[in-house]
């Protein structure tokens, strides 16, 4: 089954500084959803310890040789409520979360402001869910580290549970309940879309297989995309998950050219690339902020962006 194909960027919703000031964020939003892009892109950290070396530690889940974008007082906003807001001041655009981190979330709570967000922007919301790589996080909401996959799985259960049960029942070794309502319910069907993040490993691959809508690459998978979409494709097939039914985000590199002794992108190489990855069965291609130099771009500038992106994608 042949999926459709979006383009999307991220957000710049953190700040290496202490700031008062997001216009420039709302600004940027309302231009990339004028000017045509799918999906707008929102990232999430609730809190930072002192040492953030784990960032670039693929064995606490961080990615080799990456820097955490801010030092730990950094200003970051939280994800949900920045949809919110933003939704309102939007009209067709989708907003996700690259990523965030459920488990730090009450599930009952994380359910509700979901389908809250949900009904209010008519059903452009997804989640993009992954574990996360800071110990401290997980230590400051009185979680464990160590059980963040199980309380991952444990956070989408619940919420899909709520979504789709009129009368929801749960029960677990870590809560139980029984004729809860919870209204009103995501506009989508089956609930707010889950994408789940992670390299290929049995644990997020037995959760893409369960839960997800679609698929975000991280790590290795990422940086080696073919070599990740096969892997993910095998495994989901092994778990008995049409591999097809799931999307996938893949990153378009920029091609830059040299003007006035600075760089400017170029588009068209850019986009040169949107052939090969829809082939390999990308249907999310995500350009960075940083390279539509976010700031300065103007309404035509993303209109060409998102034209040259349709013409390539057929």
């Amino acid at each position: 089954m042949s999926q459709s194909v979006h383009i999307s960027t991220d957000l710049r919703t953190f700040a290496p500084e202490p700031a008062t000031d997001w216009s420039d964020v709302v600004d940027f939003a309302r231009r990339a959803d004028s000017a045509g892009f799918d999906r707008l892109a929102v990232s999430d950290h609730v809190a930072f310890g002192a040492d953030l070396k784990a960032y670039g530690d693929p064995a606490l889940g961080g990615t080799l040789g990456g820097t955490q974008p801010t030092g730990p007082d950094g200003a970051w906003l939280e994800p949900v409520t920045t949809i919110a807001y933003l939704a309102a001041t939007t009209n067709r655009v989708r907003f996700t979360t690259n990523i965030l981190l459920a488990a730090l979330r009450r599930p009952v709570v994380l359910a509700k402001m979901a389908a809250t967000v949900d009904v209010l922007s008519h059903g452009r919301l997804d989640l993009g869910v992954g574990v996360g790589w800071q110990r401290a996080e997980y230590e400051a909401a009185g979680l464990s580290f160590e059980d963040r996959g199980r309380l991952l799985d444990h956070t989408l259960e619940v919420c899909q549970s709520l979504w789709n049960s009129f009368s929801a029942s749960y029960e677990s070794p870590a809560l139980s309940f029984d004729a809860i309502h919870q209204m009103p319910k995501p506009l989508q069907p089956g609930g707010v879309p889950i994408w789940v993040s992670g390299t290929v490993n049995d644990r997020s691959m037995d959760r893409l297989a369960r839960f997800g809508s679609g698929w975000i690459p991280w790590g290795e998978d990422a940086a080696e995309l073919e070599r990740g979409v096969g892997r993910m494709r095998r495994a989901l097939a092994e778990r008995g998950r049409d591999p097809n039914e799931v999307g996938i985000v893949g990153s378009l590199p920029a091609a830059w050219n040299e003007v006035d002794g600075g760089r400017r992108l170029d588009v068209g190489r850019t986009m040169a690339a949107v052939p090969r990855l829809r082939e390999l069965g990308i249907t999310d291609f995500r350009i960075a902020a940083s390279a539509l130099r976010w700031r300065k771009s103007t309404q035509e500038s993303l209109e060409d962006v998102v034209a040259v992106f349709r013409s390539a994608a057929g």
